[in-house]
């Protein structure tokens, strides 16, 4: 039987209304005095500064930085370590979506280290250079359901002297606590709310599909789709439907938990799209994810045969493909990567960064430059 190494997330706090369990959590965490952390659409929002009330009303003094972009980069981790630094706070909640959460846990992490942060990317042993003393407690609270960031022991931040997405890895970035309250996903634009969805599905649907023998992985990807395909529509149909948005944090957890086994084309092509033509990085992997499946489809086509049938549609590669396209389309997903504002000017840099993405090694074909190319071509025309 072939070896694996396995790993898998951390506590839970699962349901509505349990975002009243922070200043708890917190405490148990050994944290007294916290920075939240999130992004700058998020701060003024009625979630963030309830929040922050809820801490204050427990007598906790805690603190807000919210310079983060939607892709965010080296600079807004920086500005938040001279914060957490200069504040004296003793651990980060880690608030929002994927781009509060990511920085939230980096700027935990690089807290005490006195290297610089690049030294820390995920290649190879390179996290066994941080000092794990100079690493503070992280409570991570998602408000969207998407990337799973909350249950992951990594964070990806742009490089602007590259313009590249970066994984900065530690196993000591896992949150210590999850406080996953469905009711916080409620205010979530329309469109914020898709493209996270699709985020959430692209990580299960990577993960399942990916080479290698995981099959805890494999179960938790297939579940975690099927959750999507019945819960996303009903979100986008009912905003306030808190038993289906539920259900999506719950896949958006699952997925992270599941891409320990790898992922592939779809985030190493979508990555380099969102770094150059600054795109929501779940929508960008949504319009990628027919193509890539085509591409793919003489090594996934059994595998996807099994998925079809679970999720209740004939056994075959069409029939998944057509229930994703379908799905993309009731959603209003752009069909291709032209309809999404994007063109053909970084075509050749797009393949270039591609193919030495961290995630295009988990890519059940090998993802050539040719191959990467093609990939995108055929997103830029709408080619199946």
């Amino acid at each position: 039987m072939t070896k694996a190494n396995w790993n898998y997330p951390t506590t839970v706090r699962f349901g509505a209304g349990r975002i009243a369990e922070l200043p708890e959590a917190l405490k148990s965490a050994g944290i007294s005095k916290p920075l939240l952390v999130t992004d700058a659409g998020l701060a003024a929002l009625p979630v963030t500064q309830n929040t922050l009330a809820l801490l204050a009303e427990a007598g906790m003094e805690a603190g807000l930085f919210a310079e983060v972009k939607p892709n965010p980069v080296s600079a807004n981790v920086e500005a938040g370590i001279t914060v957490l630094r200069e504040g004296g706070y003793d651990g980060v909640i880690a608030f929002g979506g994927g781009s509060g959460l990511d920085t939230a846990k980096v700027i935990a992490f690089m807290a005490g280290q006195t290297r610089p942060m690049w030294d820390f990317e995920d290649i190879g042993d390179w996290w066994t250079r941080a000092d794990p003393k100079g690493i503070l407690p992280i409570i991570a609270v998602p408000t969207t359901a998407g990337t799973g960031s909350e249950v992951g022991r990594a964070g990806v931040i742009t490089d602007e002297a590259t313009h590249t997405k970066k994984v900065i890895f530690h196993p000591l970035m896992m949150p210590r606590i999850v406080i996953a309250d469905p009711e916080l996903t409620v205010g979530m634009p329309r469109f914020i709310t898709i493209g996270t969805g699709m985020d959430a599905l692209a990580h299960c649907l990577e993960a399942y599909c990916a080479p290698g023998y995981h099959p805890m992985a494999d179960g938790i990807g297939v579940e975690g789709i099927r959750l999507v395909f019945e819960n996303l529509p009903r979100v986008a149909a009912n905003p306030s439907d808190i038993e289906a948005r539920g259900h999506m944090m719950s896949a958006a957890a699952m997925g992270a938990t599941a891409f320990q086994k790898g992922l592939g084309a779809i985030h190493a092509l979508s990555h380099p799209v969102g770094a150059l033509h600054d795109t929501h990085h779940g929508m960008t992997n949504a319009v990628f994810m027919p193509y890539v499946l085509v591409v793919n489809r003489p090594a996934i086509e059994e595998r996807i045969r099994r998925l079809a049938a679970y999720l209740g549609l004939a056994p075959s590669f069409e029939a998944f493909l057509d229930a994703v396209i379908k799905l993309r389309a009731d959603l209003g997903v752009p069909h291709t990567l032209r309809d999404f504002g994007v063109d053909d000017s970084n075509r050749e840099r797009i393949g270039d960064m591609a193919i030495v993405d961290p995630t295009a090694g988990g890519n059940p074909v090998e993802l050539t430059w040719d191959r990467a190319l093609d990939i995108f071509d055929r997103a830029m025309a709408g080619r199946l």
